[in-house]
């Protein structure tokens, strides 16, 4: 059942997925009717959190049991709940740990704090709330009070406001570390947490500074993607667009650290996130470096430049593109307010990168392209642009294969669309799990769930069959 809002975009971004979740390929197939019940299923799922928490073991440093153990100890020393951990069966070093709610029976506080969307969803996967996201807080509020946390979804409330009466969604209960006067002193080196969770809507363990070196906390699709590289010891990998640096550390930890990983961003700050990420997980194959990846192909044919971009043709075994995009299948979102104009403006960018990672892939080598949205534009009409544009490509079956199949309305054939991987929110309806449920249900049942119900991606793997020098 739904406890908030579908997701506020506007009219014209609803408009515009709408017409690609109602293609005439698509009305043609499942009739209006279902159709339209798919994309309001989108809508809806789209603001409330994926069914599980999912974190990949840094195998590097220890075996998927003993984290599992570990990890399950921890889990005892939240709220009281005995949380199981799943292993998932085919992707042996992820594991999967299950959101109870929504909980409907929380009694609101008359102390109230707000925060930005951004950290409202965050609340909702299991974080405490920060200083930095706190938008307003009650006139009287002390440290240590009991407070109702509310996420202002639509951006109205000013900062430092006492009171706020717009829009906003309860994301549950939880005690200040901090007095409403010492969160707006103005103070920029107070960054810590401003409210600590005690009864959230939605009930996952924060996995703040848990097993750090063990655990890296990644959507499900994330941790499929480099499964799907299958980067192998010795191989020069690319990662074209690699912050902050999970699905680069999850490339080097599958080659054993055997090999070379370069990681691209053109953000500095983020550049220093993905360093940090190898140093703490303990693994020496990755060299990451602030570069533009759309200007990683070196034109002239002079000697290589030290291992540094630009890279020379055909230099790598494997890349992957985890390309910018929409982010449209980031859950959960309960608002966004980008123009039809931003949402479109990532297609070009992404075929600037594609036809980058083609040039520098080397002959029978793999190129992974994926995207965490769900629009058509950046997914399978991406896909249908390659293979035209690119007739030494070919696309591959895809190992393991978790997610469905690609979205009809691009053109692509049946045998195409069962090579993708599309992860639909729209999949599944929403249900309420509570503990008994969970402890009902069987392993496959749950795996089947994880499956279903996580963020919307997209994943499509292809071989370059000749060199295009």
């Amino acid at each position: 059942m739904s406890v908030f809002p579908k997701i506020s975009l506007r009219l014209e971004v609803e408009n515009y997925l709408k017409a690609g979740f109602m293609n005439k390929e698509i009305l043609s197939a499942l009739g209006k009717q279902e159709a339209e019940r798919r994309f309001e299923t989108l809508l809806h799922n789209l603001s409330h959190p994926p069914s599980f928490t999912t974190v990949r073991v840094n195998t590097h440093l220890a075996s998927v049991q003993h984290v599992k153990n570990l990890l399950f100890d921890e889990l005892q020393k939240f709220n009281g709940l005995s949380f199981p951990v799943l292993q998932h069966p085919d992707l042996q070093d992820v594991l999967l740990i299950p959101v109870i709610g929504p909980r409907k029976n929380i009694k609101q506080q008359p102390c109230e704090v707000i925060v930005g969307a951004q950290c409202g969803s965050a609340v909702l996967r299991g974080a405490h709330v920060y200083v930095p996201g706190i938008v307003s807080a009650s006139k009287f509020m002390k440290g240590g009070d009991d407070v109702s946390v509310y996420s202002d979804i639509k951006g109205k409330c000013k900062k430092g406001a006492k009171e706020f009466d717009g829009t906003k969604i309860f994301l549950g209960n939880g005690i200040s570390e901090l007095s409403r006067k010492e969160i707006f002193s103005g103070l920029p080196e107070l960054k810590g947490v401003g409210v600590r969770m005690t009864e959230p809507v939605y009930l996952s363990p924060s996995f703040d500074n848990v097993l750090p070196s063990y655990l890296f906390l990644q959507n499900l699709p994330s941790a499929v993607v480099s499964h799907v590289l299958d980067p192998q010891p010795g191989e020069k990998i690319l990662d074209l667009c690699a912050a902050p640096g999970g699905k680069t550390t999850h490339i080097a930890a599958l080659m054993h650290d055997q090999g070379e990983v370069i990681a691209l961003d053109k953000i500095s700050k983020k550049v220093e996130k993905i360093k940090q990420n190898a140093l703490l997980l303990g693994l020496n194959s990755i060299r990451a470096f602030c570069f533009d990846g759309t200007k990683a192909l070196k034109l002239d044919m002079v000697k290589d430049t030290d291992g540094e971009p630009p890279f020379l043709p055909e230099s790598f075994d494997r890349i992957l593109l985890d390309a910018p995009c929409s982010g449209m299948g980031q859950r959960p979102n309960m608002a966004c307010t980008w123009t039809l104009k931003e949402v479109m403006s990532y297609q070009p960018l992404q075929r600037k990168l594609f036809t980058v990672a083609v040039e520098l892939l080397k002959p029978g080598g793999v190129l992974v392209y994926s995207t965490c949205t769900v629009t058509l534009a950046e997914n399978e009409e991406q896909v249908a642009w390659a293979l035209e544009a690119f007739p030494g490509l070919q696309l591959q079956h895809q190992d393991p294969q978790v997610g469905g199949e690609g979205m009809l309305g691009a053109g692509l054939s049946p045998e195409q669309l069962k090579r993708l991987q599309r992860f639909d929110p729209s999949a599944m309806r929403s249900l309420d799990r509570d503990i008994g449920s969970l402890r009902d249900a069987s392993i496959e049942d749950l795996v089947w769930l994880a499956n279903k119900d996580c963020i919307g991606f997209f994943i499509a793997r292809f071989v370059k069959c000749k060199s295009t020098q």
